[in-house]
């Protein structure tokens, strides 16, 4: 078993180096989070309501803390924006119900593999995710924001969970 954590390790390691080449990523010219439809909701709303997530190729998400208000409704957007295939560095946003163990759900989801998109079937630890996405690929959520408290999410591909998490803070 601890040869099969060192062998992950070490290939993530590897990816991770390979990845941090020295070419800047061009910005899309156009391409803009926000929603250009006219609505009566006031900007603070929108903002409130639409979070906008990205995933690199490094495992890390933009942002480790998002705050909502309780019994809204959430739009979480999440974007790729590394450079490695689906099958390599896969992300995709899990957002856990409190009290879950994150490492055990972690486990649990890559024992559910790819197919499930390395979500537990029947499971009732999720409060809402994402579907899986690689380089480029945008995908996204709506849901109820859940009682008031902290609740963690992770991206559920294999070995990302240590790096790619953060806390989503309901007021």
């Amino acid at each position: 078993m601890k040869t099969f954590k060192y062998l992950i390790l070490s290939f993530f390691s590897i990816l991770v180096l390979v990845s941090c080449g020295g070419k800047e990523e061009k910005k899309k010219a156009g391409f803009s989070y926000e929603n250009k439809k006219e609505t009566s909701k006031s900007a603070e709303e929108k903002s409130a309501n639409e979070i906008a997530i990205s995933g690199n190729d490094n495992m890390q998400f933009d942002k480790t803390e998002i705050k909502v208000k309780a019994g809204q409704k959430v739009k979480i957007t999440l974007r790729h924006i590394g450079k490695l295939d689906v099958n390599v560095m896969g992300h995709n946003f899990v957002l856990l119900k409190q009290g879950v163990d994150v490492a055990g759900f972690a486990g649990k989801a890559a024992a559910a593999g790819k197919e499930s998109q390395y979500i537990p079937k029947k499971t009732k630890d999720v409060i809402a995710y994402t579907s899986l996405i690689g380089a480029g690929g945008i995908t996204s959520v709506e849901f109820d924001a859940p009682a008031v408290g902290v609740y963690d999410y992770i991206c559920s591909f294999p070995g990302h969970y240590g790096m790619m998490k953060g806390k989503f803070i309901v007021e």
